[in-house]
């Protein structure tokens, strides 16, 4: 098994030829040498740290564990705060990255970077890569392109260091559109967002693109549902790589290698934590909790202990690429993701991914919860293709029926499902906000 592009990459970063146990006691004393200076470093610079670590200093963390200590770093700080987090001039801010988010009232987060910043991502992008292409390939980048610093722009340059072309394409509008543009580039990898590339897999004109030319796909920027990976795979024969990461990580993060077990993570520049959501503190090694990451490099808008909302777990058996690399499993859900449902059962996202991503035909779905406050009503439209499967409707109904969270309310006579609705008109989604069940018993 090829081991990890990123062992040897962030060895090189940290200047040591150690392997195996020592190199990940290395791995761990770099990564509190740059807590410790991040901390003083921000505790110097951005006043919204000076006012939450007064009196605390680098120094004074003697261990990895001693992290638990401090504060926290939340969505609502950055949305309330942007300015008071930047650590350097604002002169020196090449790339502002707005997230909206998918609330009504919510401010917006934005995240600042500079130049230096962009260019740690760069590098991540051109060593992860190499698990997924080799020099003379061709990959088609289905991610935002049309600007310095964006994703695409950034995975280009990245693709030109090891003798790949990287095609910018942008958010897929036209699935024929970019079929074509597969097939006459004779492109061998893609990245894309999960749901945008089966909507390739499942167009019409999808058997234009020979089975074989396309050797890998990078799914990233959403939740990969196991059902998509299953479509594209049987489709196209290739690998498929699951890539996490979010704007506030620095636009990458972890990746998967060639074993498809778990992503890895840039651990010379990001430090991850585990920690139970409802007391704060980390969980042992396997039980799953929210993600937290500290940037250990970043220069113009460092982030100390963020809470990601995300919920997976450190893998602790090793990994079969044989790499010392921290192992983290594939995010599936986030802490507040899921909506519950009157019967008291929690219904998420993932539910619904896995029961209606395997019916033929469909590209992507929206659900939406409403009700009086004694029965939710499940409202649920289907976007298909140009031809779509006979029976769809009465399809997705016994899908939904079988979910265990939908069928105890159903069982309860707390929930009922309104006839499903199918739509052919474009649906788009950017990745910036991910996909979630709408409900519309909290706006009433």
């Amino acid at each position: 098994m090829e081991l990890t592009p990123l062992e040897p990459w962030i060895k090189a970063k940290l200047g040591t030829t150690a392997t195996g146990a020592e190199l990940r006691k290395e791995i761990d004393r770099h990564q509190l040498h740059k807590f410790r200076e991040t901390v003083d470093y921000v505790r110097a610079r951005s006043p919204f740290y000076r006012d939450i670590f007064d009196g605390i200093q680098g120094p004074d963390l003697q261990s990895l564990g001693d992290i638990a200590s401090l504060p926290f770093t939340t969505a609502e700080d950055i949305q309330e705060n942007a300015l008071r987090f930047l650590c350097v001039s604002r002169d020196e801010i090449a790339r502002v990255v707005t997230l909206n988010t998918s609330g009504t009232t919510a401010l917006a987060k934005r995240i600042h970077f500079t130049g230096e910043d962009l260019e740690l991502t760069t590098d991540l992008f051109h060593h992860g890569m190499k698990a997924l292409v080799r020099p003379g390939g061709k990959v088609l980048i289905l991610m935002p392109s049309d600007r310095y610093g964006t994703v695409g722009d950034l995975m280009v340059r990245a693709l030109k260091r090891m003798d790949v072309q990287g095609i910018p394409h942008g958010i897929v509008l036209d699935s024929g559109k970019a079929i074509a543009e597969i097939v006459e580039k004779r492109v061998d990898c893609i990245i894309g967002i999960p749901v945008q590339v089966l909507g390739l897999v499942r167009h019409e004109n999808a058997l234009a693109i020979p089975k074989g030319m396309i050797r890998s796909v990078l799914l990233s920027a959403d939740y990969v549902p196991a059902a998509i990976v299953r479509e594209i795979e049987s489709a196209w024969g290739c690998m498929i790589f699951n890539h996490y990461g979010m704007t506030e990580m620095g636009l990458g993060a972890a990746v998967d290698c060639r074993a498809l077990q778990g992503y890895h993570i840039r651990e010379a520049d990001l430090l991850f934590e585990i920690i139970d959501p409802d007391s704060g503190q980390p969980v042992a090694d396997g039980a799953v909790g929210e993600v937290v990451f500290t940037t250990l490099t970043r220069k113009g808008m460092p982030l100390v202990r963020y809470r990601t909302g995300d919920m997976s777990r450190f893998m602790p058996e090793p990994c079969p690429c044989g790499t010392v690399l921290k192992r983290l499993e594939w995010v599936k859900g986030r802490l507040h993701g899921g909506v519950r449902l009157v019967g008291g059962t929690n219904l998420t996202v993932a539910d619904l991914d896995e029961a209606l991503f395997p019916l033929p035909g469909l590209r992507n779905f929206r659900v939406e919860i409403t009700g009086d406050g004694k029965t939710d009503v499940v409202l649920v439209t289907l976007y298909r293709g140009e031809n779509p499967a006979a029976g769809m409707c009465e399809q997705a109904a016994k899908m939904l029926e079988a979910i265990p969270a939908i069928r105890a309310a159903a069982d309860s006579r707390s929930l009922t499902i309104a006839p499903i609705r199918t739509s052919s008109e474009n649906w788009i989604t950017t990745g910036s906000i991910k996909r979630k069940i709408i409900d519309s018993r909290e706006e009433r």
